[in-house]
């Protein structure tokens, strides 16, 4: 129940849904939530595009696979990124990991609050642990990432082996 009820106001904050059942969010072998109306890439970031801006972040299947996170290095604002590159780095007590850009663009806005707060990144990874806001300059990379089914799909497997 209390799966649901977080899965309800993630949902809400992304305005991805306003109710919750199976088709709005999934749950793989690994039990990270994958939610329906995001774009995921093969290397654990999603994306939210809206208007002329995409929200990226790491999955909860990524988060889940780090474990704590403990300092996040992002790039500044104005920076541009570019499809499957490296735009910044997180910390976690197990490893530091790159975090690639799903698509090319460049930066409107950072979330500042992760480097005072870089937990959010696990206790919140679609809502407060976003990561940057871009301006994308190649539309058409989002149609190369995957939808919720898809992504889940892939957790799945990744758990099998």
């Amino acid at each position: 129940m209390a799966l649901r009820m977080w899965a309800s106001s993630t949902a809400n904050a992304l305005r991805v849904s306003s109710t919750v059942s199976r088709t709005n969010f999934s749950l793989s072998r690994c039990f990270s939530t994958v939610l329906e109306g995001l774009k995921y890439a093969s290397s654990h970031e999603w994306v939210k595009h809206e208007g002329s801006v995409a929200t990226i972040g790491i999955t909860d299947h990524a988060q889940d696979h780090l474990g704590e996170v403990v300092f996040v290095d992002l790039p500044d604002t104005g920076t541009s990124v570019s499809h499957t590159s490296s735009f910044g780095a997180v910390e976690s007590v197990k490893a530091t990991s790159d975090i690639n850009s799903p698509i090319s663009g460049e930066i409107v806005e950072v979330n500042t609050k992760l480097s005072e707060t870089p937990g959010l990144i696990n206790s919140s990874p679609y809502e407060d642990g976003w990561m940057i806001k871009v301006k994308p300059s190649s539309p058409s990379e989002l149609e190369s990432l995957m939808g919720a089914k898809e992504y889940t799909k892939l957790c799945d497997e990744e758990e099998i082996h």
